[in-house]
């Protein structure tokens, strides 16, 4: 099992990432990334704190941690040089926060975001099938979330996405303790988005490959 869009104390979580880690191990976690929220405010603290603790996390540990940002409610234009900024320092999962209907997002965000260099576009809300067509050719994952509001199009975004064929990843967007929740209960979130549990197999299969985890 693997999470690959968490918050930590870095944003708008409250755990240490050392907290994170060892809560997601005690539930059979393979690996985890901490993807806190960035724009050109904080881009450049977060990235050096996660890149340090990621350095000094043990190798030894019974979970891998990966460093990652989530591009936040940025102006279109600002997607493409911040993603790149991030992947040039050394970060290693680059989530963008895309359009759920659980909060306002600017027009176009998904689109935006597509076209930089990102790895997973997260709660997509009611992605279009040219932007997930989009999605599919670059290899970006489409987020099937856990955390409530996001998860209300998780449905929309498993229908379309199997019909198309583009890459889909199941993530728990934690921020409290609370959030971090069983792989039990992951699947069956999985399940009733219309998820079957071979594919559900193949989408951490496929996310082990990609990933290198």
């Amino acid at each position: 099992m693997y999470d690959l869009h968490t918050h930590s104390l870095l944003s708008d979580g409250v755990l240490l990432p050392s907290e994170m880690a060892v809560r997601y191990a005690a539930l059979g976690f393979k690996a985890i990334a901490i993807t806190d929220h960035v724009d050109y405010s904080n881009i450049e603290q977060v990235i050096h704190c996660i890149l340090a603790f990621c350095k000094h996390w043990s190798a030894k540990a019974r979970i891998k941690v990966l460093p990652g940002v989530e591009l936040t409610h940025l102006p279109l234009k600002q997607f493409g040089p911040l993603a790149k900024y991030a992947r040039r320092r050394g970060i290693k999962i680059i989530v963008a926060h895309g359009q759920t209907v659980a909060e306002p997002v600017i027009k176009d965000t998904n689109r935006a975001a597509l076209e930089a260099d990102i790895d997973i576009l997260a709660h997509p809300g009611f992605i279009n099938e040219e932007e997930i067509r989009l999605a599919k050719r670059k290899g970006i994952f489409l987020e099937i979330s856990c955390r409530r509001g996001h998860r209300d199009t998780n449905d929309y975004v498993v229908r379309h996405a199997l019909k198309l064929g583009a890459r889909l990843i199941l993530n728990t967007d934690s921020h409290m303790p609370e959030d971090i929740i069983a792989p039990a209960k992951i699947i069956k979130l999985a399940r009733n988005s219309g998820l079957s549990l071979s594919q559900i197999r193949k989408i951490y299969q496929e996310v082990a490959r990609v990933f290198k985890i």
